[in-house]
C-alpha cells in the first residue's frame, strides 16, 4: 500500500457541566480514517431477452441461450457463475389489453482474473447474450484487510483526539463506549446495450481497468471526563 492513510478527526458535542465541576461530565466525539483498495474483482451480469405472444416459445429460447452461456462460463478456469434477477411481465396495447410477453434471465459472473472476463464477454455477446453490467471492487479479503488497516487508524485518531480533550481540561478520561462502522465502494460501470445484429458481429471484450476503492471506517463515541 503506497498510499498514506487520510485521516480526519471531528470534535461534536460538548461536556456536560455540572455543579462547575468537570469530573463525571462526557464528551461525543467522532473520528473518520480512509484507505485506498485495490479493485482486484470484477463482477459482470449478462443476459438474455426475449418477446413475443407465446410465453412457453420464450421461455424455451431465453432458457437455452442461458444454458448454452452456463457452458461456455464454467468451461472457464477462475470464473464463478450464479443466477441473476429474472422476470416475466406482460406489455400491454393502448387498450390495456395484452399485447405480448417478455422474459428477461441474468447470470452474474465473478473473478479475480479481469483478463478472462473481458474475453468471456466477447464470447458470451456472440452467443446472444447482452452485457448488463461490469464493476471492479476489492475482493472479500482484500476489502476485510483495508479494513482494518483503516480501523486502526481511526481508532487511533479518536483516542489522539480524546487525549487532546483531556489535556485541555486538565482531566484524566476513559472510554465509555464505541460504535465503529465502515463505508465506501465503488459504483458499477454502466455499459450500454448493444442490439442483436451489433453483438452478432462487433463483439469485442470491453476494455476493463481496475483502480482502487476508498474504504472508510467512522469511529463515534463517548470519553468520561475523571477527577
Amino acid at each position: 500500500m503506497t498510499s498514506a492513510p487520510k485521516a480526519a478527526a471531528a470534535l461534536f458535542a460538548g461536556a456536560w457541566i455540572a455543579g462547575g465541576a468537570l469530573a463525571g461530565a462526557t464528551v461525543d466525539l467522532s473520528a473518520e480514517a480512509s484507505r485506498p483498495a485495490a479493485n482486484d474483482m470484477v463482477r459482470a451480469t449478462v443476459f438474455a431477452e426475449a418477446s413475443g405472444s407465446n410465453p412457453a416459445e420464450l421461455a424455451r429460447r431465453v432458457n437455452q441461450d442461458i444454458a448454452e452461456g452456463l457452458k461456455t462460463i464454467k468451461a472457464k478456469a477462475g470464473v464463478s457463475v450464479k443466477s441473476g434477477h429474472q422476470s416475466t411481465f406482460p406489455v400491454y396495447a393502448q387498450n390495456q389489453k395484452i399485447e405480448s410477453w417478455r422474459m428477461h434471465s441474468e447470470l452474474v459472473l465473478e473473478s479475480r482474473d479481469a483478463a478472462a472476463v473481458s474475453e468471456l464477454l466477447g464470447q458470451l455477446q456472440q452467443m446472444r447474450l447482452a452485457i448488463g453490467s461490469v464493476s471492479q471492487l476489492p475482493a472479500p479479503e482484500t476489502r476485510r484487510k483495508v479494513e482494518d488497516e483503516a480501523t486502526r487508524d481511526a481508532i487511533g485518531a479518536f483516542r489522539q483526539r480524546a487525549a487532546v480533550v483531556a489535556d485541555v481540561l486538565g482531566k484524566p478520561y476513559k472510554i465509555r463506549h464505541l460504535n465503529i462502522q465502515q463505508s465506501g465502494q465503488m459504483p458499477p460501470m454502466p455499459i450500454m446495450r448493444a442490439s442483436r445484429t451489433a453483438m452478432a458481429t462487433e463483439a469485442v471484450p470491453p476494455p476493463l481497468e481496475a483502480g482502487e476503492s476508498l474504504v472508510t471506517t467512522t469511529v463515534s463515541g463517548q470519553i468520561e471526563l475523571a477527577d
